[in-house]
């Protein structure tokens, strides 16, 4: 843990995200929304701060990438909020990453995967997952650091 803006101790957490993320803002926005990514790491940031979070925002196209992110978490034991992107769908080696988890991980979406393309309905990831949270553009990242704040207890 780390002194936060106030002085008291904020905790750690990876806001880890999958291919193509980093697109936001062009990138279909009628699904994903005009919000750029830097938006989103912004976002993330200041709801982070004020719940007593350091938020580390990440975004790779790299499935191997994501794993080894995913290995650091669960040695770190630090909270995750992830947005796997099309490796929700297919990636057994990130489903296995997630599974060693040592702390809360939220699995987040933009859009609603289950109002999309069928192959879009299936998450290899959300079994392993503590939660999940989708639908809501921008406000699934807010939603899920609510979601790991009550989860650690803040």
């Amino acid at each position: 843990m780390s002194a936060g803006a106030d002085g008291g101790t904020s905790r750690r957490v990876l806001v880890l995200n999958g291919p193509n993320l980093g697109r936001l803002g062009s990138r279909e926005p009628d699904v994903y929304g005009t919000t750029s990514y830097a938006g989103l790491v912004k976002a993330c940031a200041e709801l982070g701060a004020e719940l007593g979070f350091d938020v580390e925002v990440r975004e790779t196209n790299d499935e191997g990438e994501l794993i080894s992110w995913l290995h650091e978490a669960a040695d770190g034991r630090l909270p995750v909020v992830l947005n796997p992107g099309a490796f929700t769908h297919y990636s057994y080696g990130m489903r296995d990453a997630a599974a060693q988890r040592t702390a809360p991980l939220i699995e987040v979406h933009l859009s609603n995967p289950h109002a999309r393309e069928e192959f879009r309905h299936l998450s290899v990831v959300a079994a392993v997952a503590t939660g999940t949270v989708a639908g809501f553009g921008i406000g699934s990242y807010r939603l899920a650091l609510r979601a790991l704040a009550d989860e650690l207890g803040g």
